[in-house]
């Protein structure tokens, strides 16, 4: 939802960033790896029980890049290849954050991780899905920026979901009521997307 809304702020920035990067030899492949290890080491923490403004920041660290990969490929070339990797990366990131707090405490957070990461599994069949037949029928959108897939909007988009990692990192006593409210949020945000689907595709 907040998607579109942050494009208009963050754009700029982040390809002026990305320019920088790709003069001095980034490519956009290497900078979403980046971004991956990032995000795994925030869960890995999580996993061990730390959490606070540190992993905040590694959380943060890692959005950034996974925004400059893509200001990264408009500066040097976008390929097929590099919009797969990073929707993969994104994807591992988010399973491996409520992941890492199912592992820390199985028996406090095991029920609602579970839930979450369900609907996480059920958005992401209906974004990527959607994605699919949107490039089969030759449809096309820039609302989200330049990307290698179609991108639908949405209730819960990936301003959201950062937002909601950076809560239960700085404070993971509210993980259990989160997870429960923001994977039905997740849930209520796929209905939409086959709703959607069926007055496109159908």
């Amino acid at each position: 939802m907040l998607d579109g809304m942050i494009r208009g702020v963050i754009d700029a920035p982040l390809d002026r960033g990305g320019r920088w990067l790709a003069a001095r030899g980034a490519s956009a492949d290497a900078v979403t790896l980046v971004g991956l290890v990032l995000g795994l080491t925030a869960a890995g923490l999580v996993a061990l029980g730390q959490s606070g403004a540190a992993v905040a920041f590694l959380v943060l660290a890692s959005r950034i890049a996974d925004g400059l990969d893509g200001a990264v490929a408009r500066a040097r070339g976008k390929s097929d290849f590099g919009g797969y990797l990073d929707i993969v990366c994104d994807f591992t990131f988010y399973g491996a954050v409520p992941l890492a707090f199912v592992l820390f405490d199985p028996a406090a957070n095991g029920a609602a991780g579970a839930f979450l990461l369900t609907a996480f599994y059920v958005n992401g069949a209906t974004f990527l899905g959607y994605a699919v037949l949107a490039e089969k029928h030759g449809m096309q959108t820039r609302s989200r920026g330049e990307k290698s897939l179609y991108f639908t909007a949405g209730l819960l988009e990936g301003t959201e979901t950062i937002l909601f990692f950076l809560l239960i990192v700085l404070l993971p006593g509210l993980f259990v009521p989160a997870a429960w409210v923001f994977g039905a949020l997740c849930l209520v945000t796929a209905a939409a997307r086959i709703a959607l689907a069926v007055r496109t595709f159908r």
